[in-house]
């Protein structure tokens, strides 16, 4: 019964994957899985006079489908709310902006993949679309809200990378290097992003796989995220005070049954070397589950 863990292709049970990134996700064919998670940005330290301080809450969904062994297909749509506490002559305003965030579509599909017994190796590139589902013109009492405030970028923008995926009985490897094109809408422009994520999950409980089935695990789980981002583009002119590189080592736990996976983690930054005033992250926390269907 413990080897069925391992067969990812054809087998209709869920399986521990990476909480920080998507594209690495385990999908059998002709079985879906929605994926919902809650996930809390906290934003401070402005060395400026402003003194912004910013608060973002994601509630991202994904869908994934095994449309065949190698195919499958996803979708997220997620919906954002943002707030943005700064000083402006004197005076602390809040701006903020809340509603449908832009939407990603992809395929990924397996080209190199060795199944042994209890073990299984999976190389898998993978390309899609960002799409303009959220608002890019928001306005309140001060006038419209900066670009990076808003919901939405206004953009099609599109991105590709290669997902690699190791499972054993007892633990799971999961990594991701990719590379997002962001193009210009309404005058400006994000920087592009590339970023190599990777997840490492270890069975704590039950300790022992003799003599139980297949009942609930619970997984004690390490990622790393490395993001890099150009600079922001408005009218040409390139913001100085945008983009940089960031590190973050993420620990979190994973509670996982037949059907879904329960899973939080907390993302620690460990290198910030953002250019210029760009703001730091504090930290992101995020839970969230996960139903095969």
């Amino acid at each position: 019964m413990v080897v069925l863990l391992l067969n990812i292709s054809t087998v209709d049970i869920s399986h521990a994957g990476p909480i920080t990134f998507n594209s690495a996700l385990p999908v059998s064919e002709g079985v879906g899985i929605l994926r919902s998670q809650v996930k809390l940005t906290r934003k401070t330290g402005d060395i400026t006079s402003q003194n912004r301080n910013l608060m973002v809450t994601a509630v991202p969904l994904v869908l994934a489908y095994g449309f065949s062994p190698k195919l499958a297909l996803f979708g997220v749509l997620p919906y954002v709310d943002k707030r943005m506490d700064i000083t402006i002559a004197n005076k602390r305003v809040r701006r903020q902006t809340n509603g449908l965030g832009d939407g990603k579509f992809f395929a990924r599909y397996t080209i190199y993949q060795v199944d042994k017994p209890g073990d299984t190796l999976r190389i898998a590139p993978f390309a899609g679309l960002k799409v303009p589902t959220g608002a890019h013109n928001k306005r309140d009492a001060l006038g419209v809200l900066p670009r990076p405030l808003q919901s939405g970028s206004g953009s099609w923008d599109p991105f590709a990378g290669i997902t690699l995926t190791r499972q054993t009985l007892d633990w799971e490897l999961d990594a991701a290097a990719s590379y997002q094109l962001n193009s210009k809408a309404s005058g400006f422009e994000f920087g592009d992003e590339a970023r190599f994520d990777a997840s490492f999950q270890y069975r704590i409980v039950p300790q022992s796989l003799d003599d139980v089935g297949v009942p609930a695990f619970i997984y004690a789980v390490l990622e790393s995220n490395l993001i890099w981002n150009g600079k922001n583009k408005l009218a040409g002119t390139t913001d100085i005070n945008s983009g940089g590189t960031r590190w973050n080592l993420v620990p979190g736990l994973q509670y996982v049954t037949r059907r879904y996976v329960l899973e939080t983690a907390i993302q620690l930054p460990v290198v910030q070397r953002l250019n210029g005033t760009a703001l730091e992250t504090d930290w992101v926390w995020s839970a969230g589950m996960r139903w095969n269907f």
